[in-house]
């Protein structure tokens, strides 16, 4: 297993600077100050694939809700930035979805009162917009600016066997 660097990207530890109040925004999620290290990383998708064979260095999980269900980003774009990839959501209790293209989308879901687990849920989900996270999200992606669930669809259409081969790994 290779080693890789737990550094946050300068904006998403910005990001992970804004408080996350699930009673007043609706939203599940405990940010995390940095990257898993490799180790937990293969650890975790072991553990939820029920398969050994993996090593998960294609993810980077950078976030968990209440129950432990982690959000991270999946590497599959090769030679971009990993603020290009896209966000992904692993649940604790077999959610799994792809939430976002990449980091700019994934800040106009948080803005629209989706967490990572609130868009794969989001047919249940009763968002509140979060004013915080709106203005972080005009700072840093202003022209890309669009409707969560938009932004949800527009990246399963983008990736729409992601689920189904992340099931095919499953034991």
């Amino acid at each position: 297993m290779r080693d890789f660097d737990q550094t946050f990207p300068a904006v998403l530890a910005d990001l992970h600077e804004l408080d996350v109040d699930f009673e007043e925004d609706n939203i599940d999620f405990e940010p995390y100050q940095e990257f898993l290290c490799a180790e937990d990383n293969a650890s975790w998708i072991r553990s939820w694939t029920g398969n050994k064979s993996l090593d998960g260095t294609e993810y980077r999980v950078f976030g968990q809700d209440g129950t432990g269900g982690y959000a991270a980003f999946w590497l599959v774009r090769k030679d971009k930035p990993i603020l290009d990839q896209p966000v992904v959501f692993f649940g604790s209790e077999g959610e799994l979805g792809i939430i976002a293209s990449d980091f700019y989308d994934y800040l106009w879901l948080l803005a629209g009162g989706f967490g990572p687990y609130e868009a794969v849920e989001s047919k249940r989900h009763k968002p509140k917009a979060n004013a915080e996270f709106t203005k972080f999200a005009e700072r840093h992606a202003k022209n890309r600016k669009k409707n969560p669930r938009d932004i949800i669809a527009a990246a399963k259409t983008e990736f729409p066997k992601f689920e189904a081969d992340i099931r095919s790994l499953c034991k």
